[in-house]
C-alpha cells in the first residue's frame, strides 16, 4: 500500500506537519510520501483527488484505489497508528 502526504512548507502548519512525520518515521520506521502542491507531482495528485485543502494524507491500496483519506489539521493529524495500518505489510 502507499500512504501520500500533500501540504506546503512555508505555512502555519508546516512545524506540526514535520513533526508529525518526524514522530512517524521514528515510531514506525516508515515515511509517507510527502509532496507539496507546488510540484508537478504534488499538483498531478491534488488534480486526480481533488485535494484543496492542506494538509492531506491520502492512503491507496496496491492497484492506485483511494481508501481513506484524511484532510486538514481538524482538530489534528490523524494518529500515527490509524495512517501505519495503510503501510503494514498484508
Amino acid at each position: 500500500m502507499r500512504v501520500v502526504i500533500v501540504w506546503r512548507e512555508d505555512t502555519d502548519y508546516a512545524r506540526t506537519v514535520i513533526e508529525w512525520l518526524r514522530d512517524f518515521e521514528h515510531r514506525t520506521g516508515k515515511a509517507p510520501e510527502s509532496y507539496s502542491p507546488d510540484t508537478p507531482e504534488g499538483e498531478s495528485i491534488c488534480r486526480t483527488y481533488d485535494v484543496v485543502e492542506y494538509p492531506t494524507i491520502l492512503a491507496f491500496d496496491d492497484s492506485g484505489k483511494l481508501l481513506q483519506e484524511w484532510k486538514g489539521m481538524n482538530p489534528s493529524l490523524p494518529r500515527i497508528d490509524d495512517v501505519n495500518y495503510y503501510l503494514m505489510e498484508q
